[in-house]
Formats: C-alpha cells, structure tokens, sequence
C-alpha cells in the first residue's frame, strides 16, 4: 500500500503547533491516551483509523473507539498512544510519528483522554481480536461531510451529545468529540473545543 502525501503531513502539523492546546487536571480521574492515526485508506486516501472493541472486553465492550487506554507508570501520552496503537493494531511507530496533540476531554467514566494525532504511514493493520473486533480506515473525506456532527439533547444534562456518522454506525462521544475535534484543528485550522460535548448515558459507566 502506497504512503500519503508528504505534504498533508507538514500542513497538519503546522496546524496543530499553532493550536493552543488545553490540558486538564486529573482530579482524581485516571489519564488515557488515544491515537488519531493517519493510514493510506481505499485506492491511498488519506484516512484514520477507527476500531471496535471486542464483546468481551470489561469496560465499554462494543463501542467504537479510536485505538488507546490508561498511561503505564512513567509514561507520557504520546508514548502510551503508540504503545497501546502496538498492541491494538499492530503499527509500531517511532516518536517522529507523533504530529500533535487536541485538547484533554474528561469522560463520565473517570478518565482524563488525551488525543495524540499520528503518522501511520503505510503498514498493515493487525488487529488483536482480545481487544478489537473491529478496524476500519476512514477516509478523511467523510468527515467533511455536513451532516456532521450531529447534536441532540437529553433530559440528563444541559449540554448536547455529540454524535458522528461513519462506518454506518452512529459514533458518540467520547470519541466524536475526539475525531470532530481533529476536523476541526488538524484538516480545517479552526480552533474548536469539544470538551463541552456530552456523551451518551450508556458511556456514562
């Protein structure tokens, strides 16, 4: 599979130097990292890499995630991000891979998520099926889209869930904050904030 254009790497780096990220305290919430991983998709489109959890995982089995989870002792959340993109999907990258970070969002379930967007380049995806059960590249083009996001209220908060729709699936936050946001900073040059958004009570525990 062919590589992507050396030049959509510069421009999105350029765009996420300029962004002034914001960081949030842990307060007592565990920090988690995610990988936002730019891959050559269908016929070499730019794309990202969007999973599934596996059924049998012990917290949010079944929901689309981007590849990620808790910091190891000692780490920082770009290496965790690679790490756990490692060991979720098989690319082991080096740290000249990392273009940027977004902005900390603070989920219902007691994590502090840090999104750490990457250079895959163009490696095989390997999934391991302990803990996806599903990988996708998502051409970038499909975020341009105007029907997203989507918005919708519920009784439990005074703040809209956000809501993303790819794969053919309706993606809530966490992780529709999360790609929206990426929209936002590292293709457009807006400087968004999504740490606003809610997430769906099912995401709540």
């Amino acid at each position: 599979m062919s590589d992507l254009d050396p030049a959509l790497r510069d421009d999105m780096a350029e765009r996420l130097a300029r962004f002034d990220v914001r960081s949030l305290p842990l307060a007592g919430r565990r920090h988690a990292a995610v990988a936002v991983t730019l891959v050559p998709g269908e016929g070499g489109a730019p794309s990202f890499v969007l999973t599934r959890r596996a059924a049998r995982m012990r917290r949010h089995a079944g929901q689309w995630a981007l590849p990620g989870g808790r910091l190891d002792p000692g780490e920082t959340p770009e290496i965790a991000a690679r790490r756990e993109l490692h060991e979720e999907v098989g690319l082991e990258l080096a740290p000249d891979a990392v273009l940027g970070r977004l902005d900390d969002y603070a989920t219902r379930s007691g994590f502090v998520i840090t999104p750490i967007v990457v250079w895959g380049g163009a490696g095989e995806l390997e999934p391991d099926p302990s803990e996806v059960a599903e990988v996708y590249r998502v051409p970038l083009e499909e975020l341009h889209r105007p029907e997203i996001p989507q918005l919708r209220r519920i009784p439990d908060s005074e703040h809209p869930i956000i809501s993303v729709r790819l794969v053919g699936a309706d993606i809530h936050a966490p992780t529709a904050a999360l790609i929206f946001q990426f929209r936002e900073v590292a293709l457009a040059g807006r400087s968004t904030r999504v740490d606003h958004f809610e997430q769906p009570r099912f995401a709540w525990r």
